[in-house]
């Protein structure tokens, strides 16, 4: 799958079924050593100027199912 097709899937926690944010929102974290994502940062809420309040991170093993449209994920993330 090309990162422009991932890109376009919203984020949703398995357990409240909230959408957590859009795949294309994120930044991701890859392991320099083999190249293997490990986890995407999501920024959460924003200010007027567009400025980043927080971040979440959501470990590329708490992802459950890639679906058509959407990505399930196990656990929220935690956020920072």
């Amino acid at each position: 799958m090309r990162f422009s097709e991932f890109a376009e899937k919203e984020l949703i926690d398995v357990a409240g079924g909230e959408r957590i944010g859009s795949v294309g929102q994120a930044d991701l974290v890859i392991d320099p050593r083999t190249g293997e994502i490990r986890s995407l940062l999501l920024p959460v809420g924003s200010s007027w100027f567009g400025k980043k309040q927080g971040t979440r991170e959501i470990a590329w093993g708490n992802i459950r199912k890639i679906g058509p449209e959407m990505v399930i994920v196990e656990g929220g993330g935690r956020s920072y």
